[in-house]
């Protein structure tokens, strides 16, 4: 190993302007950020950083990480973006928070003002080191848009103490919910000292170490403070920490278990480390559990977790629809994991687990005017799920605002003499190939339309590659340069290879054909037996309670047939592709006063329109499914 394939592209060298990216981008910059920011102050959140032990609101354990992400996600905003009001909140925030640390170093307005007596005592709930990785990607993140250091040096400082604390012949310990270690990675990326890195390494070390230090910390703490700690690890009469990924050192780890989010961001740690500590290791643990993960664990929709009760990961498919848990941000823990073994690999299918996610489980968790959120992301709906303005625990509403801000980072990427275009989004990527630079140009109507039209723009007229994934959704497409079709392409790992000399200002046009699917599930899933579900490109599709007159489990599509794609602009939803169809209704009117008959139900012609999975409940409220009953040989 030693180092990544590919680099991805940063959002500086990214410009989009995709009918499609633009507007979520546009939305999320100027209703949601100040939407939840108005929540963190309203809620307290912000306030907690004055340390004001007499405020109408004590902080929570967690609350420092929703600022830290509304922060990281403003930032991103600020790239190539001249905002000087949302600038000015931005440096008056890093002023409070940075207020709120202690002479040592340390940076934690629950612990500093609700338990001072108890620091690093409950790790296994008190989200310490979680907040801490959050603070520590909010100060990088501001530093890579505005070149200033006075917000790292903050936090530095933070995690100069904490590597004080934590290591071989210190404290021994690790997080309870994961994500400090990726944090720390990229503070080393960006300041080149060792110490973080191997701070990194020795929390994703100890973990899974018996007798767990989860175990030992519920043995010493005072009573009245292990109420959560009971809850997580004691749920089963006897002491469990499979649900925070505990249970195993994480090189023995082969299926994924518990929280899903706790389980995708230490995956995304461990390959990180895997490259960068040359550890083969750590990257075959990930390979085994990413087969274990989506092939026997995923939604359709590229959602994660099964189980509500751990917010996690159930039996292999075990993929009940209603009562998916699916959560958004393990959306994004899976973009992120996803996007460090294509990086690593330059393997395509990593990359249409990223594609699948982001416009299907990613996107339905935001609506499309940016101000209500899905925390949970369900596949079946009775008409009582919806989005909300704002939750108790709000991990999910910041984490869709900092991901939607820096998308542009997953569109590209490059190494020396090659460029690679991942997602179909229009606009510009400036690639550097080490001997030149060289400018790709992007003309799309993704996802709506097939048609990809590519302009190379290098500096200099030389031989390079570039590299076009071919989703693995597509099962027909041509493709021409300048006009002429190239009928000998060359396929590796999902991705089109075209290695040529090229000119300023030559095109390339790729045509992915876009027929309507019908997907059927592993017969293993037992709750989708019977049932089907309809797919257009990259994009899920479901029927909701508004567009038809009957209960929708009532509903059958024969297999015999047709279905359409037509475009249509909604008020509310915009510019869609909807999917229409005939299918049939079941029919009870000779039912009255009887439960069982040696025939069955009559059925009637009925037409179904359906949407894309990630639009739902965005109209009137009602019912909603992914999976349609299905009829026919």
């Amino acid at each position: 190993m030693g180092a990544y394939k590919l680099q991805p592209l940063s959002i500086k060298n990214v410009t989009i302007h995709s009918n499609f990216w633009s507007k979520r981008i546009a939305v999320n910059q100027d209703v949601t950020l100040p939407s939840i920011y108005d929540k963190c102050e309203q809620t307290g959140r912000i306030d907690a950083f004055d340390l004001n032990p007499n405020a109408k609101a004590q902080p929570v354990l967690y609350w420092d990480s929703d600022v830290a992400k509304w922060l990281e996600a403003a930032c991103y905003s600020l790239i190539g973006n001249d905002d000087p009001e949302l600038n000015y909140v931005v440096e008056r925030l890093i002023t409070r928070i940075s207020s709120a640390q202690q002479p040592d170093g340390y940076l934690n307005t629950f612990i500093t003002l609700e338990k001072p007596d108890l620091r690093w005592k409950n790790l296994g709930v008190w989200h310490e080191l979680y907040c801490a990785g959050h603070l520590i990607e909010a100060a990088i993140a501001h530093y890579e848009a505005t070149g200033k250091e006075h917000f790292l040096a903050v936090m530095r400082r933070y995690a100069d103490y904490i590597v004080s604390v934590f290591g071989t012949g210190k404290r021994d310990g690790y997080p309870g919910h994961q994500e400090i270690e990726l944090a720390l990675v990229k503070l080393y990326r960006t300041t080149n000292e060792d110490k973080y890195l191997k701070l990194a390494q020795y929390f994703i070390d100890r973990r899974g170490q018996k007798p767990s230090i989860f175990e030992t910390e519920l043995a010493d703490l005072p009573a009245e403070d292990t109420r959560l700690n009971q809850h997580y690890f004691l749920r089963t009469g006897t002491f469990d920490s499979s649900d925070f990924q505990d249970h195993l050192p994480v090189r023995e780890q082969e299926t994924a278990v518990g929280h899903a989010v706790r389980a995708m961001y230490m995956y995304s740690a461990m390959v990180d480390l895997g490259v960068e500590l040359d550890d083969r290791s750590l990257i075959e643990a990930c390979l085994r559990l990413w087969d274990d993960v989506y092939h026997r664990k995923m939604y359709i929709t590229g959602g994660l977790g099964a189980r509500g009760e751990i917010e996690g990961f159930g039996p292999e498919y075990k993929l009940p629809n209603a009562a998916a848990y699916a959560e958004t941000c393990a959306s994004v823990g899976s973009i992120y994991w996803n996007h460090r073994l294509f990086n690593l690999f330059a393997d395509g299918r990593f990359m249409d687990v990223i594609e699948r996610t982001l416009y299907n489980g990613l996107l339905s968790g935001v609506s499309m005017d940016g101000r209500d959120f899905f925390y949970v992301n369900p596949l079946a709906s009775s008409g009582d799920r919806h989005r909300h303005e704002w939750f108790a625990c709000a991990c999910c509403p910041t984490n869709m605002a900092r991901f939607i801000a820096s998308v542009g980072q997953l569109i590209y990427a490059q190494a020396p003499g090659e460029a690679y275009v991942n997602l179909y989004i229009a606009g510009t990527g400036n690639i550097d190939l080490r001997t030149q630079k060289v400018i790709l140009r992007q003309h799309t109507n993704y996802p709506w339309e097939g048609t990809v039209q590519i302009e190379v723009h290098p500096e200099t007229t030389e031989a390079f590659g570039i590299n076009l994934r071919l989703p693995g959704w597509c099962g027909q497409y041509d493709l021409q340069i300048n006009g002429r079709t190239i009928d000998d392409l060359s396929l590796d790992k999902g991705y089109i290879k075209l290695i040529r000399t090229w000119q300023p200002g030559d095109v390339i046009e790729l045509n992915l054909s876009m027929p309507v699917e019908r997907v059927y599930s592993n017969p293993n899933v037992l709750d989708n037996v019977g049932k089907v579900a309809l797919e257009r490109g990259p994009l899920v599709y479901c029927l909701e309670g508004v567009d038809h007159p009957v209960a929708l489990d009532r509903i059958i599509l024969p297999k015999e047939s047709q279905l359409q794609a037509s475009h249509v602009d909604d008020e509310t939803l915009g510019h869609i592709v909807q999917i229409q169809g005939d299918a049939l209704m079941l029919v009870d009117e000779d039912w009255q006063g009887v439960l069982y008959k040696d025939r069955p139900p009559t059925t009637t012609p009925i037409s179904i329109k359906a949407i894309p999975y990630f639009a739902w409940d965005n109209r009137q409220p009602g019912e909603m499914r992914v999976w349609i009953n299905e009829f026919g040989k």
